[in-house]
Order: structure tokens, then sequence, then C-alpha cells
């Protein structure tokens, strides 16, 4: 025969109390009563009493009072700590109430955007002129390098992922611009981690490809280009490219600065002109087809303009 513990049986019935299964202990106990001595049946005959009287009057009386009152404390600590452990969770997932709100680059959308900064597009394309009508000429190496390129890509850079459109395509052609000048201390930086902080909110992450004064180290970013990201619910690059144009022109303390984003092979360059803080206007060019060789030569050109531009300004 099975000889029922009184104090297993009792702590059984203190941990079934919270969620209300009392009762149906007692009938599956006084159905398998065959199994117990015969002798410890008043005992069923006690629980049963003992359920109608919580049911009757409530679960904080009855007999096993003191006990009920025990679980009661220690359901309350555990909900307490269950809190403070959902709060400790959001903390790390950058959720916190308290928490300054971040964005993230690589995320970031028009909606935010507008949330964030008193920001408007402008439609005013002569705002380019002394970029692009500059009087750079490219030189019969520099062409064929370019067309070359385009016939290498033919038919693939609209189906590349974005690390095979920037290893195969973007890299190259800015190679050939060569932005690295250890006098002047300025290169490309790729992957470059950055953030701008305010009381309000953060902007931080990995932006894809930035000009920067230091060789070691970014110290002074000049020139954004943001690449579309296929493969990502967040592809749309043009608020990306601004988010890192604000940050950039917040932390130089500057009114102008320029970028360029790119999907597939379409270029599109862009001035974002500060205002006051946190309101801007910016400028979007037209469309830049670099798979056709008149396109890629302006691309061109248009970055080589960059590059002097920035060693201009270091000089000064």
């Amino acid at each position: 025969m099975v000889v029922l513990q009184i104090n297993d049986l009792c702590e059984w019935l203190r941990f079934d109390f919270a969620t209300e299964k009392h009762g149906k202990i007692f009938r599956a106990l006084k159905c398998h009563s065959v199994a117990f001595n015969t002798s410890q049946f008043p005992l069923f005959e006690h629980l049963h009493w003992f359920v109608g009287t919580t049911h009757q009057e409530g679960l904080g009386e009855g007999p096993f009072k003191d006990i009920y009152m025990n679980s009661e404390i220690e359901l309350k600590q555990l909900k307490k700590e269950i809190k403070e452990l959902k709060k400790q969770v959001a903390i790390l997932k950058g959720e916190d109430e308290n928490q300054i709100p971040t964005y993230q680059y690589s995320k970031i959308r028009d909606i935010e955007l507008k949330k964030l900064f008193e920001i408007e597009k402008k439609l005013s394309p002569l705002i380019f002129n002394n970029w692009f009508n500059n009087d750079i000429c490219l030189t019969e190496d520099t062409v064929r390098y370019l067309q070359k390129l385009i016939e290498k890509n033919s038919g693939l850079i609209e189906d590349y992922y974005e690390e095979d459109l920037k290893v195969y395509y973007i890299i190259p052609l800015l190679n050939q611009i060569d932005f690295l000048n250890r006098d002047k201390e300025i290169r490309g930086f790729y992957e470059l981690p950055m953030s701008y902080a305010t009381d309000q909110f953060i902007l931080k992450g990995t932006v894809d490809f930035v000009v920067s004064e230091g060789l070691v180290e970014s110290k002074k970013p000049y020139f954004f280009i943001q690449e579309f990201k296929r493969h990502e619910e967040y592809g749309n690059p043009r608020p990306q490219l601004l988010a890192e144009l604000i940050s950039a022109v917040e932390l130089n303390d500057w009114k102008f600065i320029k970028g360029a984003y790119v999907t597939g092979g379409n270029w599109h360059f862009v001035i974002l002109e500060k205002l006051e803080r946190h309101k801007y206007h910016y400028f979007i060019s037209q469309n830049f087809d670099s798979t056709k060789i008149e396109d890629l030569k302006a691309i061109y050109k248009n970055l080589l303009f960059v590059k002097n531009e920035i060693l201009a300004m270091i000089e000064t």
C-alpha cells in the first residue's frame, strides 16, 4: 500500500491554491482512495471540508489560512521579481521607457526623420551647378577604365546584392578616384561606426562609406555614400543617408554637406543645408545611370570634384 505523506500533500495543495485547482485535487484523491490505507480516509473527508470551505469563504479563510498567507506573500514577491526581470530585459533590448530613444542609421525611415527633425525636400537643381558643371577633364586611360568596368559588370549590376555591387562595381570606382592622401591625412572609411547624441535621441550605426579626415581613425566626416540594401526591410538608402548627413553637419558645426546614395546602377547626389539646429533643407540630383558611359563619366567627375573640394578645405 502507498502511504500518502501529509506534508507533501499540503505542499501540493499550497502550490495549487493560486491556480484554483484544489477542487479537482480532492476529486482525484477521492477516486483513487483505494490506493491508500483506509485509516487515512478521514484525511480525504477533511480535504473535502477544506475545499468546500475555501470555495465558500475564499482562499484567505479556512483551516490552512497561514499556509495561504505565506503563499500569497511568495506570489507577490515572485510577481515583483518577474516585473524587475522584464524591466532589465527591456533595457538590454533598448526598450526601457526611461531610456533615450536610439535610432539606427540602417533602419531609419522618413517617418522617424520627420519626428526628430524639421526637414524638407527642395526642388532646386541649380544648387548642383557649381558641383556638376566643373571643368574636370578625364584622361583617355580613365575613360577606358570606366568603359571596361561597365563591360565587366554588364547585365549583373541590377541583380547584385549589396556586397557584390560594392566589391565588383563601387569599390573599383572609388579606388580609381583614390581618396587616400597621407599628406593631408584623409581617406575613405568603409563600414565606419558613427553616432550623434542629444538629450532627446541618439542616432548611431555603421555607415557604408565616408571620406573623412584621419588615417587611423575618422576625425571629421566630409562626404557619405549610402548603398541600397536589397535583402533588408529597411532598404531605402535616402533617409539613411540624410540621417548620416545630419549627424555630420551637427558634429562638424557646418551649414552644408554633400553625399550620394546608390540603388543598383543608379546614383543620386545630395546636398543638405542646415537652417538652424535640427532644421534642414535637402536637394536631390537627377539620376545618373552608371551602366551608361556618359553618366559614369559624370559620376566620376562629381566624385573627383568632392575629393578636390575636401583637400582645399583641409588646406584652409
